[in-house]
């Protein structure tokens, strides 16, 4: 039987409404797949967010599961929508008005890398399109709904913390002459996804372990926040990038010496943010 694309580590004892995910550390990539791109093995990494899962992975002993991709985002992005599907690079879908995703080649199956750089010598066909969705995207999200659905049906809420990581090139370009650089941006896409409330403890939680923080610029959020945070209903969502520099060299995409620091120091925020998890879960568990 195969393996899932996803690892799904759970705590001995789930006590939090806080579920940790991580869609974009995936690094099982298919033989098949490298032999055929153009691009060296380390320039098809350039995209993925590696090691997130490593430092995130706290999360079991602080009471909360964490489900991480195995699914390389270069093969599928988990991030987007099923139906981001790229005309330049998959046979038979209709050419239409694009959204700016997927016109730039990072439709829910790429077509470029970080720097533009092309992954395939030639176009995929829609069975193929449809067989990366069937094996890679829709396993992943049915374990993540599970996952929201156990969450609200035993605390009465949850958070999803959305853990990524960016590239340093790209938030020191956003952050402009004379201003501090974010470490951490978190995106609630400016409110539609997290309550205020919540949106302010998972801030308190980055700010108390000495992080620059940020919200919602440069990234406020994707595919995920938008489909699944939804505070009407306690289900909050919050994405958080990490900057790369803090913890990898990004040219060869191998751990930093700053590595094992910096996951302490996130070990601390998982810890935070699993109290706040059993924070906004109290009412639900009074009233059973």
């Amino acid at each position: 039987m195969p393996r899932p694309p996803y690892d799904l580590f759970l705590p001995r004892r789930h006590d939090t409404a806080t579920v940790f995910a991580s869609p974009h550390s995936g690094r099982d990539y298919p033989d098949d797949f490298v032999a055929q791109s153009p691009l060296a093995a380390h320039v098809l990494r350039s995209s993925e967010d590696a090691f997130v899962d490593l430092l995130f992975d706290a999360a079991p002993k602080c009471g909360a599961p964490l489900l991480a991709a195995r699914t390389p985002r270069a093969w599928v992005d988990l991030n987007r929508a099923p139906d981001e599907l790229d005309p330049a690079l998959i046979e038979g879908v209709p050419r239409g008005s694009l959204n700016p995703r997927v016109a730039s080649g990072l439709g829910v199956i790429p077509r470029v890398v970080a720097g533009g750089k092309v992954i395939h010598p030639q176009r995929l066909s829609r069975a193929e399109a449809e067989a990366r969705l069937e094996h890679g995207w829709h396993p992943y999200h049915q374990a993540l709904q599970d996952l929201l659905r156990r969450s609200r049906q035993t605390f009465g809420a949850v958070l999803l913390v959305d853990c990524h990581s960016m590239p340093h090139e790209a938030i020191a370009a956003h952050a402009g002459p004379g201003r501090r650089v974010p470490e951490v941006v978190l995106g609630d896409r400016h409110g539609a996804a997290c309550a205020p409330e919540v949106m302010a403890g998972v801030e308190a939680a980055f700010l108390r372990a000495g992080f620059v923080v940020a919200r919602n610029s440069p990234f406020a959020g994707a595919y995920i926040t938008q489909a699944y945070g939804r505070p009407p209903i306690d289900q909050h969502v919050v994405q958080v990038e990490i900057d790369r520099s803090l913890y990898m060299d990004e040219a060869v995409v191998r751990p930093a010496p700053g590595f094992e620091l910096l996951r302490r120091r996130l070990s601390a925020v998982v810890a935070d943010l699993a109290e706040l998890g059993r924070r906004i879960g109290r009412p639900a568990l009074a009233a059973e």
